[in-house]
């Protein structure tokens, strides 16, 4: 089983599905990104949950950047940046290593304690 991921003219993701492995032949097809992507007329890319291919497992509202040839998810705050590497998004301040529970502040360009985590 493969997943499949459903492109719009501006190559964000609309849909994912299971479908045929990529190596699975039916009758003479051999191509399953674009049989389904024919079927649907729309763009179809496979998508991997391991992260084998294109870095990041595709949802509704990630871009497929075909320069990457990578999954990307929606920018989560204006001040954050993309790593190459995984084509994920970080913050400029690295999340803080002490136990407790933080949240963005995009305001202070920092992170906020939500919680101290303490079992009451």
């Amino acid at each position: 089983m493969a997943h499949y991921a459903f492109l719009d003219e501006n190559n964000i993701v609309t849909e994912v599905i299971v479908g045929r492995d990529e190596n699975e032949v039916v009758g003479n097809v051999r191509n399953w990104e674009k049989y389904y992507g024919e079927y649907r007329g729309q763009v179809c890319v496979r998508t991997s949950y391991n992260g084998n291919i294109r870095k990041n497992y595709a949802g509704i509202g990630f871009t497929y950047d075909l320069e990457r040839d990578a999954f990307i998810s929606p920018k989560p705050y204006d001040s954050w940046l993309l790593v190459e590497e995984t084509a994920q998004w970080e913050a400029p301040v690295p999340y803080p290593d002490d136990g407790l529970m933080y949240s963005w502040n995009e305001e202070l360009t920092d992170w906020e304690v939500t919680q101290f985590g303490v079992t009451e």
